[in-house]
């Protein structure tokens, strides 16, 4: 069984097909199969209701979330799952007073499974599918199945400095991500920076004496430090009147793989903050689902810039 983040299943032909009649949702009770569905309200007792295409279903406090150390669910983490894609196996079913049926939902089930069968065998170095779920000053939580929530430090979000999470992402977004550690509790924390590419494989989408979109991304005495892709950027010479997240237009003067530097002329910046700058990946995660070895810096370079996942 493949466990991915919450949002995956809801618009996939199975989750849709087991979700349909109540045949379909005996027999995803019977084979225990993981759903999805939207949570459309949160009562008084903290219990959440769904509408699974006619059929009742409903989730009670204790079956919202799984608590490896048994602490009580938070009530902020119910009333947040409202109005969102939400995770579940189908526990039973019981008869309402008017005669109606209910499902009996558990996404509590569905998360012990996920940590069990998959969460517990990741290794480092493993690339993952994530969703942001929110996002801090200090780095973006993010699923890495079945609502089961990992940090993206924001040092490990790109090579390019950031001030903020939000310069990259905003809650909802789908995302890869790669299992950086596993702590002795089981918690695992993820990078993202070793798949935007090394600096000579971003360096070699430029040629010198060509102007192009960049985004200010901080100012220093010495010179403003200006990103034309999430792991890249270059340095121009100080100038009055720029502000940080500003878009720019910037000449390239020069490539410098020995000193892993591009050198900027700052034609041009414009008001306002600048969009966010698409992510390309250099990995595909459906060819290579793991690395063990990431060298950013070029081999010329005497200066190292590594990730080591063994």
């Amino acid at each position: 069984m493949s466990y991915k983040p919450e949002g995956y299943l809801i618009g996939e032909t199975e989750n849709l097909e087991y979700l349909s009649n109540m045949a379909g949702l005996e027999r995803a009770l019977e084979k225990q199969k993981i759903l999805e569905s939207t949570a459309l309200l949160c009562d008084n007792t903290f219990t959440l209701h769904f509408d699974l295409c006619g059929i009742h279903g409903i989730m009670p406090r204790n079956e919202v979330q799984y608590n490896p150390g048994g602490e009580e669910t938070k009530d902020i983490a119910i009333l947040t799952r409202v109005g969102k894609p939400t995770c579940f196996k189908i526990i039973g079913f019981r008869r309402e007073k008017d005669g109606s049926l209910c499902a009996m939902l558990s996404r509590r089930a569905a998360q012990m499974e996920c940590r069990y069968q998959f969460i517990s065998a990741l290794m480092p170095g493993d690339i993952l599918p994530a969703r942001v779920t929110h996002l801090e000053n200090f780095g973006a939580f993010v699923d890495i199945g079945c609502g089961i929530v990992s940090l993206l430090s924001i040092d490990t979000i790109s090579v390019s400095h950031i001030t903020h999470p939000k310069d990259r992402f905003q809650a909802g977004d789908r995302i890869n991500v790669i299992v950086k550690t596993i702590d002795k509790e089981g918690r695992i924390y993820v990078t993202q920076r070793e798949l935007f590419g090394t600096w000579l494989e971003n360096a070699s989408r430029f040629s010198v004496g060509q102007t192009v979109a960049g985004i200010v991304r901080s100012i220093e005495t010495y010179g403003i430090f200006i990103e034309l892709a999430p792991n890249l950027a270059g340095l121009a010479e100080w100038k009055s009147g720029i502000e940080v997240g500003t878009q720019a237009a910037v000449y390239i003067k020069s490539i410098i793989p020995e000193k892993m530097k591009l050198k900027l002329v700052l034609i041009d910046a414009h008001n306002g903050a600048a969009p966010r700058m698409p992510l390309r990946y250099f990995i595909d995660p459906k060819k290579e689902n793991h690395i063990s070895y990431w060298r950013y810096s070029p081999e010329v370079c005497s200066k190292v810039i590594e990730s080591s996942f063994t």
